[in-house]
């Protein structure tokens, strides 16, 4: 009974240890495509916008308003190439996430109670993915630094915006952590759909709210939800 049972805790370790690296990967090859695509249009609008703060200054103002519409232009496709990226992402929604991280949590002995609006019906696919890994990541972070029994996922929707308050109630953040890299993340990931994040902790435990805007866009980049 006793060799079972330590088997059983070795394939625990081995297929949260292959969940893992299979994460990291998929972290990777979305920053490498990330990079790789959107890197020389992101620079492609710098470089404009410097430009038109030159002309305005010279008041060359004809100029100006051709360079301001070209990159109105280039910042649609660069909308575009993040949306064809996370389209070729495994399509993941608030839903099926919350479902992994029940697992997660309950592997870590920590139990997990869900509020709100969990389906989110009609919420764009690249809003949902964002907001999963949001999910994922903050999990991850709760599984790993915060000690705590119990976590709280709260989901709230109007017709503004979405907002998903995570609760736990373990130790706080206390410095070297190790989450601030995550954080980064998140904060890089929810701008790229006009998202934000806050953070509130003490000796009671973590609060990190995620909030995105629901907007319909017009124009000619396809339109769509931020």
């Amino acid at each position: 009974m006793h060799r079972r049972q330590q088997l059983e805790k070795e394939l625990d370790q081995a297929n949260e240890q292959i969940r893992e690296l299979v994460k990291r990967e998929e972290r990777l090859r979305i920053a490498r495509d990330l990079h790789d695509t959107l890197g020389h249009t992101l620079s492609l609008i710098t470089l404009k916008s410097q430009l038109v703060e030159k002309l305005i200054a010279k008041q060359e103002t004809d100029r100006a308003r051709e360079e301001a519409r070209e990159i109105g232009q280039t910042s649609r496709a660069a909308l575009r190439q993040v949306r064809e990226l996370v389209s070729d992402m495994r399509a993941v929604t608030v839903a099926q996430e919350l479902v992994e991280s029940e697992r997660m949590l309950g592997s870590a002995g920590i139990e997990l109670q869900v509020q709100g609006e969990l389906a989110l019906e009609g919420v764009p696919d690249l809003t949902q993915n964002m907001l999963s890994l949001c999910i994922r990541e903050a999990v991850t972070n709760i599984v790993k630094h915060s000690r705590a029994k119990s976590c709280l996922i709260h989901i709230e929707r109007t017709n503004a915006e979405i907002r998903i308050r995570l609760q736990d109630d373990g130790i706080g953040l206390r410095s070297g952590s190790g989450m601030g890299n995550g954080l980064n993340g998140m904060s890089e990931r929810l701008a790229l759909i006009d998202g934000s994040l806050s953070l509130h902790s003490d000796g009671g435990g973590t609060q990190l709210t995620v909030a995105v805007p629901l907007i319909v866009k017009n124009g000619n980049d396809g339109g769509g939800a931020a």
